[in-house]
């Protein structure tokens, strides 16, 4: 068994339904977070329909807030599902703005840049690369 992440008549992803769950779950979570809607709508009937425009919004601060945050527990956790969500948005053709996180300043420490904020956002291209390969549309 798996289910649809689709926008319009295009399959972004086809996961089990375990994966799904558990992707869906960190929606929720994620959302409260950035304190946006995600544009991930209900799963019915195995299809989930996204709002290109509201993902879009939505990955854009997600990865902002990502590359803000200075604690590595909060890094480490949200990381794959940053991943996902721009494996998502790559292929829906949504543009990333990733500037906004290689010169996001860290939320515990205002006033100072991340000096190790671009090479997290090395890292976190090379897993999304590799996450897609393993991403089935």
């Amino acid at each position: 068994m798996s289910q649809y992440y689709d926008v319009g008549d295009q399959t972004l992803w086809n996961p089990s339904n375990s994966a799904s769950r558990l992707f869906m779950t960190q929606v929720t979570a994620h959302q409260a977070e950035v304190g946006l809607p995600s544009g991930i709508g209900p799963m019915e009937a195995d299809e989930c329909q996204i709002d290109p425009v509201v993902f879009a919004a939505f990955v854009n601060a997600l990865l902002a807030w990502h590359g803000r945050t200075g604690h590595a527990v909060m890094v480490a956790l949200s990381e794959g599902f940053v991943a996902t969500t721009l494996v998502l948005a790559e292929r829906a053709n949504i543009e990333v703005n990733w500037q906004a996180v290689e010169g996001a300043e860290r939320d515990d420490l205002p006033m100072t840049s991340d000096p190790h904020a671009r090479g997290r956002t090395a890292a976190l291209r090379q897993t999304t690369r590799e996450l897609a390969r393993h991403m089935p549309a």
